[in-house]
């Protein structure tokens, strides 16, 4: 059988492609122990906080069924009143990552807007399978609300943003927030966001072997988070956002992936949905990007355009 075609990647992002996917490798379940022990490029270091400004807090805070969660805390060392609250939820495929994956993200609306962040350490899959990891951060989340006064968050201004993995857990946080009636969000911020757990998507077969998260890591990291329930029709929204029929009431939303992803079809059906049912959205699908290629490939054009396009939407949520 004949591949289908695929968009292609990026010129720019295509260069890089070969030393990134080295560092990316395709994902088996025997893998992830190796992946847990490996240092991603897209950790935030001590030196880059430290080159912005920011200040860093540890914490334990409670997560779901009572278990202990640590947490960090990212403010600017001149922060002394209530500004705007980023939820700041890692990725890592649900199965790997650590808490300052994909920081450096958002450490520039710490730096523009005086906000604070919160991210938290949700348990990973597979010893930690469905519902942990999103029940996690909607506990995460709420503490961060409880506390808002004490962190110098505005509870009027707080998102939730994730990337990958953290972007399908950002989701089904909002979701949880929703239906829980609570805590309220002024927005969720999608980077390129793992949603649905199907492999059904025309992206998905297109990507199965080019790229970064490709879709057999795709499965792997389903497959540790739900089990046999993968793909049936026993899955939770909150697990596998894209399953969700009814968006309404929910947050703005602002979703970004690459053209030549495996989570492209996903991600656009999402905002899509979302319009359906009377959210608002705001999506950018920006052509030939691999996924996490603004993380992978902060020097090129298009991952400086979609950052740019990013930090925008930030400034003006935070404006209001």
């Amino acid at each position: 059988m004949s591949r289908p075609a695929r968009p292609a990647f990026d010129p720019e992002l295509d260069a890089v492609l070969a030393t990134v996917s080295e560092q990316v490798p395709t994902v088996t379940l025997d893998m992830i122990p190796a992946l847990r022990a490996a240092t991603l490029p897209i950790d935030a270091t001590g030196a880059d906080l430290e080159a912005a400004g920011v200040t860093r807090r540890e914490l334990t805070i409670e997560g779901y069924d009572g278990a202990s969660l640590q947490a960090t805390v990212l403010a600017r060392s001149d922060h002394s009143h209530a500004g705007p609250g980023i939820y700041h939820l890692h990725g890592g495929g649900m199965i790997a990552g650590d808490r300052m994956v994909g920081v450096d993200q958002v450490v520039p609306w710490i730096v523009e807007h005086d906000a604070v962040a919160v991210t938290v350490e949700y348990r990973l899959a597979p010893e930690h399978p469905d519902p942990y990891p999103v029940e996690d951060c909607y506990a995460g989340l709420l503490w961060t609300a409880d506390h808002a006064a004490e962190l110098g968050i505005d509870p009027g201004r707080l998102i939730v943003a994730g990337a990958s993995a953290g972007g399908g857990l950002a989701a089904g946080t909002a979701l949880l927030a929703r239906d829980r009636k609570g805590p309220a969000l002024a927005g969720q911020l999608l980077i390129c966001p793992m949603l649905d757990d199907r492999d059904d998507t025309a992206s998905t077969v297109q990507y199965d072997d080019a790229g970064t998260w490709v879709r057999e890591s795709n499965r792997t990291g389903w497959t540790a988070l739900l089990g046999e329930r993968r793909g049936t029709d026993d899955v939770s929204i909150y697990a596998a956002p894209a399953r969700a029929t009814d968006l309404g009431g929910l947050p703005p939303a602002f979703i970004d992936c690459g053209s030549a992803e495996v989570f492209r079809d996903e991600d656009v059906a999402y905002a899509t949905g979302l319009w359906r049912d009377g959210s608002q959205a705001e999506l950018h699908v920006w052509p030939g990007g691999f996924h996490g290629f603004d993380m992978l490939a902060p020097h090129t054009a298009i991952a400086q355009a979609a950052t740019a396009a990013r930090n925008a939407w930030v400034a003006r949520l935070f404006a209001h």
